[in-house]
């Protein structure tokens, strides 16, 4: 490196502070937060599944030195938080059931892929089990009052699966994503049981509220609820916090939806209109199956 480089670089340094400091929003440190919350997300993974983990970390061990990571995040995000403790014993509690709720998604992984041969497979190899495992720890968390540190977990599983479930969803048992890359669930997103998303399904936001400042309302239902026993398959998108999926629907691949469908219907695309056994409701311009108005 040259003189002119490192005298370059110790400008840019000094430049970089005096805009920081000139920056009115607000300061805080959160130095090392996202690598305390990576390795408090994977030893919670771990104490649950400790036989698929790398490094033969016993389960007490791990939830411990999980803790450990979980209390530096929580004093990142919420300085002298008064709550720490009870944040922590409240997360613990909730580990078995979040393991029970794994175990039907683990089940449902299986029973809804013919390609899967064993659980093992989809502990191992599918992203949908990080995913999904994430956004139920991290759900927790969200709930507790925890948004910022639930959303850096929800990030991290998103960087390395391509599948981006707001924490703050609310999503039932026996949840599978198949295959999962582009997959988004938004915040207010609520999902029944026995659920199943295939590749790059949307279920987001159709508009924002404006208010008279002219900044987006936050804290208000923007997402789509999706019944029991629901099929969403790869490309679809479904938009709006008034559409509802009714119980036992079929939406196919590449449908744009911003309205709500009753139970047990069929929704397909505009292309579908070359199988004869589908007819139009011109109404929500879509296409139904015949067999099942």
């Amino acid at each position: 490196m040259n003189r002119e480089t490192t005298l370059l670089i110790a400008n840019t340094a000094l430049d970089l502070s005096a805009a920081e400091k000139a920056d009115p929003t607000e300061k805080r440190n959160y130095t090392g937060l996202r690598e305390h919350a990576e390795l408090m997300t994977d030893l919670l993974i771990r104490s649950m599944y400790p036989n698929y983990a790398s490094g033969g970390i016993p389960r007490q061990a791990a939830l411990s030195e999980a803790v450990g990571h979980l209390a530096v995040c929580l004093e990142l995000v919420t300085p002298g938080n008064e709550r720490k403790e009870d944040i922590i014993q409240t997360l613990l509690k909730e580990l078995p059931e979040i393991r029970r709720q794994i175990r039907t998604d683990l089940e449902a992984a299986y029973d809804g892929d013919p390609a899967a041969r064993s659980l093992d497979e989809i502990v191992l190899c599918y992203p949908a089990f990080t995913a999904i495992s994430t956004y139920r720890l991290a759900h927790i968390l969200y709930r507790e009052g925890v948004p910022l540190l639930a959303r850096v977990m929800t990030e991290y599983a998103h960087r390395l699966t391509g599948i981006d479930i707001h924490p703050g969803a609310t999503i039932g048992d026996y949840f599978f994503i198949d295959h999962g890359t582009g997959v988004v669930i938004g915040e207010t997103t609520t999902i029944g049981e026995h659920v199943k998303l295939y590749q790059h399904v949307t279920l987001g936001a159709k508009s924002f509220s404006v208010g008279d400042d002219g900044s987006l309302v936050k804290g208000i239902k923007r997402h789509p609820d999706i019944g029991d026993r629901v099929v969403v398959y790869a490309g679809a998108t479904i938009l709006g916090g008034d559409t509802q999926i009714g119980n036992d629907c079929v939406i196919g691949g590449s449908v744009w939806l911003t309205h709500s469908v009753a139970a047990g219907k069929q929704v397909v695309s505009r292309s579908a209109i070359l199988d004869p056994t589908l007819t139009w409701d011109l109404e929500s311009d879509s296409a139904y199956d015949s067999a099942m108005l």
